[in-house]
């Protein structure tokens, strides 16, 4: 089951992330204005139909009405950073840093930019980078629980289960009924055999958002397979059950002459 991701107009540039690997959405309708706007939309409509080449003129045509607007930078990073993944073009991998980078300094809690910068340092190798990037993020805003949530991942990606797990709990100190933390850490302590726990940590989130069927299917199987061991532990001893059964009676070799 993939970690949850903050809601999204559209998928992302695929994450080097599994577990969800950090995920953002192209933003619809986030340039000002409503000629721009209508760019924009347009620009996501080409992205989905795999059109990447007209939705960057889209994109570039909003950003020429808004110029500076952080949505549009994103939106063009985004775009060239799939054109990278699906073709194996470094220069788009180049121009997708640069644009992610136009976004956060106009707009330094974007979200969506800063998982799909994350995303993309990690698939350079470049992770200390990522750690620090989302480490700022954090420090900026402390109330904020999905910097913490994305440094999990990354932690988790990368085999630190332990600090995965302090920065979950981390999150969900600063909010408490954070669904996608929520699940996260479930999944973290179901892959550690931790299946009551993982179970509380699912139960939580459907309360929060009971509409998550993936996460209420786990929890429907935790569940069973719990009440299922409570059934067996409950059986009542039998000692005829025991007893171990007697070898069997040979034949009578006078029997085998006749």
């Amino acid at each position: 089951m993939p970690w949850p991701d903050l809601p999204a107009a559209m998928p992302t540039p695929a994450a080097a992330l599994r577990l969800c690997l950090l995920a953002a959405g192209l933003t619809a309708c986030g340039c000002g204005g409503g000629i721009a706007r209508n760019d924009n939309a347009a620009g996501v409509q080409l992205y989905q139909q795999g059109n990447y080449l007209g939705a960057v003129n889209r994109f570039q045509q909003a950003l020429a009405k808004q110029p500076g607007n952080a949505d549009c930078f994103y939106n063009l990073g985004a775009t060239y950073h799939q054109q990278a993944k699906l073709f194996g073009r470094p220069a788009d991998l180049q121009t997708a840093e640069q644009y992610y980078h136009l976004c956060l300094a106009r707009n330094p809690n974007h979200e969506a930019c800063q998982r799909g910068l994350a995303v993309l340092l990690v698939e350079e190798d470049r992770r200390p980078e990522a750690l620090a990037q989302l480490q700022q993020w954090a420090d900026r805003q402390p109330g904020n629980p999905n910097p913490r949530i994305e440094m999990a991942r990354l932690c988790q990606e990368h085999g630190d289960v332990r600090e995965a797990e302090n920065h979950l709990v981390d999150s969900l100190a600063v909010d408490p009924s954070n669904a996608r933390a929520l699940v996260a850490l479930g999944q973290l302590r179901e892959s550690q055999g931790q299946t009551a726990q993982a179970l509380a940590n699912y139960n939580r989130a459907l309360a929060v958002d009971p509409r998550q069927p993936t996460v209420a299917a786990r929890a429907a199987s935790l569940s069973a397979a719990q009440a299922g061991t409570s059934r067996l532990a409950a059986m009542p001893y039998s000692p005829a059950a025991a007893t171990p059964m007697a070898p069997p009676v040979p034949l009578s070799p006078g029997n085998a002459s006749r």
